[in-house]
């Protein structure tokens, strides 16, 4: 086995560290990018291979993602949501879709029962930008707005563990979402308004029957809708493997 210098891995691990803090902290939350490279050898005040090293390692993790041309992202809060997330990477939109069903059906029930003023107040804006989203016809906002709302939900169970769980979802639920929801914004979704305003109204009035009940009733369509899909593909494969 190769010796390696134990001050310069020393090193690379106090700065691997200090990157790790400014994600898990929401200093670089999920999605933005990361200052570039001679940029953080001047704020860490180290040499530009121990920057390398430490974001290679990153990278390795599952916690950065470089894009080319672009410079490197956030991909996960911690390494659990690094794991989370290339697990989702393999992962079809109906079976992303199901567990998502699980974890909001108790999501609901929770935040029925745990939720504040504060979270309320939430749910209404989410609610509201979700609408505004729906008349513009604009499918890139209507999904990050369903993603709110969904989020705010689980925030308001209160649960910190359920909330992180659903966080590691975003980029498994957009792209299931996008399948979903298409452009222009199909009529099922368009009737989904009065379920997801049900939900709140349920979690408002503290009946957590109601609010699973709910939650579960506007999944099952969009799970129904990526049945249809799922078999409209296969279909449409069957015939042109037959035509070869």
């Amino acid at each position: 086995m190769p010796l390696r210098n134990t001050a310069r891995a020393n090193l690379v691990d106090l700065v691997i560290e200090q990157l790790e803090r400014l994600i898990s902290e929401g200093e670089w939350p999920v999605g933005s990018k990361i200052p570039a490279e001679p940029l953080l050898v001047e704020q860490l005040d180290v040499g530009r291979n121990t920057v390398r090293e430490a974001v290679r390692a990153l990278v390795h993790t599952g916690l950065l993602e470089p894009r080319q041309g672009d410079g490197t992202y956030v991909r996960a809060s911690s390494d659990f949501g690094a794991a989370v997330q290339r697990r989702l990477s393999r992962a079809a939109d109906l079976e992303v879709y199901e567990v998502r069903a699980a974890l909001e059906r108790d999501a609901a029930r929770y935040a029925a029962q745990r939720r504040t003023e504060d979270d309320l107040r939430a749910l209404r804006a989410a609610l509201a930008q979700r609408d505004d989203a729906w008349r513009a016809d604009d499918m890139a906002a209507f999904v990050d707005a369903d993603l709110s709302f969904h989020r705010a939900v689980a925030a308001a169970a209160h649960n910190a563990v359920l909330a992180e769980l659903y966080e590691h979802l975003g980029e498994a639920l957009r792209t299931a979402l996008h399948a979903v929801v298409g452009q222009p914004l199909p009529d099922p979704v368009r009737h989904q308004f009065d379920a997801h305003a049900a939900i709140v109204d349920a979690i408002e009035a503290r009946d957590a029957d109601a609010a699973e009940r709910h939650a579960l009733a506007h999944l099952a369509e969009a799970v129904a809708t990526l049945r249809e899909t799922d078999g409209d593909d296969q279909q449409t494969n069957s015939t042109e493997e037959h035509r070869a």
